[in-house]
């Protein structure tokens, strides 16, 4: 069984140092292209029809803000269609129908689409909305997007180039300094999306585009098969279909596009769930039609890579189980061997090839993007906490996606944020069962350092802290909100008896 176990314990961070590896091979790529200027081949002599397509669920916080952004881009009103595709079931309805018709009275060519039902979720509505769309090309902006004026502008010409599918910009964050949280996510979503999108984009590898703040052709859509609703990850899914069909994509790094971070803890595990679940249905999809393809073998390898990199949570997840047993047989002197150098030989060089990347990767991210890179530091371990503390949460969704377990698309709540203000917060989500496991895990792991101080397991110790303030920090933040509403109530309860 002790052979089993070490076995095991190995193989997993062996294989999370592959992913880790991977990530170094992302930054070489992102270096050795970050100079290579991106233009269009030509320019349009008379600028082509464009419908935007704004699919909602229940945004009342957003909604407003996001129809005023679309109605300020700087783009001739008779080359310009906006459809309003709402699935709400609030106050939403309202707010988009009186809103539509101002702008429709200003002149706008605006439609508010109503389905009754939400068949597909977002890509149904995107699909419903199509058939009646007159632009040759698609723009997709989600209702925490707040596209800039110029936007089309400085992207339509790439559509000159008849090869071009789909045109990506990157994402800018409204709400980054709002809190701790919000910065952390700002940090996760740069490195995502300057240097993975930047180094696939541009040396030839597949890449996504990520569900919104971008223009598709549509011949490119109607071609690869449309928008499809058996997975939760439709803008993936419909990404490598489009690629492996032969149409090229582009990334435009410097083109940013501003949306809300969600503030709350349950959000953005919500929005994560759903990324992670997706993505392994996408996976599963589109793996054997990526392979069947006539790809060239490095674009077969990396968008293996980027597919199945979901499954790097199941394995963090086996790895926190783990830890005990291997912490136990580093200290078992019959087993063989100095514990010292078993940890300095094996388990160090295997941890940092793990570990080690994924600081190097957001920090150069934070290094490109900001003059005053050093003072974002000190987030890194941070960071990194958080994403271990995530891995329960995401395991679950692979599991889900494994198994082929149906759930709806659950939106991420919108609250109307920007910079330290917020309009809302009437929206809730439902907690379950995993904070009060990931609570346990943060407890565990507290009872793990203090057996390392027993045992003098002194260079074991920062490595666990890592995923017992992951975990703590997980649950405590999703916890607390709730937490907080009992609080309230059992106080006003107790209020007219004290009066």
């Amino acid at each position: 069984m002790h052979l089993i176990g070490t076995a095991v314990y190995f193989t997993v961070l062996g294989l999370l140092a592959c992913y880790g590896l991977h990530r170094y091979v992302m930054l070489f790529l992102y270096y050795r292209h970050r100079r290579q200027k991106m233009e269009p081949v030509g320019r349009f002599a008379e600028l082509p029809t464009v419908t935007v397509q704004l699919p909602l669920y229940n945004e009342r916080y957003v909604a407003e803000r996001l129809l005023d952004a679309v109605a300020a881009l700087d783009y001739p009103r008779g080359k310009l269609q906006i459809q309003v595709l709402d699935d709400s079931t609030d106050a939403t309805t309202e707010i988009v129908a009186r809103k539509t018709a101002a702008l429709r009275a200003a002149g706008f060519d605006i439609t508010h689409v109503r389905r009754g039902n939400r068949l597909g979720f977002k890509a149904g509505a995107l699909a419903h909305g199509l058939p009646s769309a007159r632009g040759e090309f698609i723009a997709i902006f989600d209702a925490d997007f707040v596209p800039q004026p110029d936007m089309l502008h400085k992207t339509i010409h790439f559509f000159t180039d008849p090869a071009v599918g789909m045109i990506q910009t990157r994402w800018g964050h409204l709400n980054e300094q709002y809190s701790l949280l919000t910065r952390l996510q700002s940090m996760f979503l740069d490195g995502h999306l300057l240097i993975e999108q930047t180094a696939r984009s541009r040396s030839g590898r597949f890449f996504n585009f990520n569900g919104t703040a971008g223009l598709w052709r549509r011949s490119c859509i109607e071609n690869s098969g449309g928008w499809q609703h058996d997975t939760l990850a439709e803008d993936l899914d419909l990404s490598y279909r489009a690629q492996i069909k032969g149409w090229r994509f582009v990334f435009l790094p410097d083109i940013v596009t501003p949306a809300e971070l969600p503030v709350e803890m349950n959000a953005f595990k919500i929005q994560q769930h759903r990324w992670a679940k997706g993505s392994i249905q996408t996976c599963k999809k589109v793996l054997p039609m990526l392979w069947r393809s006539t790809a060239p073998l490095k674009v077969k390898l990396e968008g293996t890579i980027h597919l199945t990199s979901n499954f790097g949570h199941i394995l963090l997840l086996i790895l926190c189980f783990m830890l005990y047993p291997a912490a136990a047989a580093g200290t078992n002197q019959a087993t063989g061997g100095n514990p010292w150098t078993k940890m300095l030989l094996v388990d160090l060089p295997l941890f940092l090839a793990a570990s080690l990347s994924i600081s190097a990767f957001y920090f150069c991210a934070q290094m490109e993007l900001h003059r005053c890179w050093w003072k974002r530091l000190a987030y890194i371990p941070v960071l990194m906490a958080m994403g271990v503390g995530l891995s329960l949460n995401n395991a679950r969704a692979v599991i889900e996606g494994l198994v082929n377990y149906r759930s709806e698309f659950v939106r991420t709540p919108k609250w109307g944020v920007t910079g330290q203000n917020r309009v809302g917060g009437g929206y809730r989500t439902l907690l379950g069962l995993v904070p009060y496991l990931e609570l346990a895990f943060g407890l565990y792991f507290t009872w793990l350092i203090v057996l390392a101080i027993e045992r003098g397991q002194w260079m074991m110790i920062p490595f666990v802290m890592i995923f017992q303030c992951g975990f703590l920090y997980v649950a405590l933040m999703s916890l607390m909100p709730s937490w907080l509403r009992w609080w309230r109530r059992a106080a006003l309860e107790l209020l007219p008896a004290n009066a």
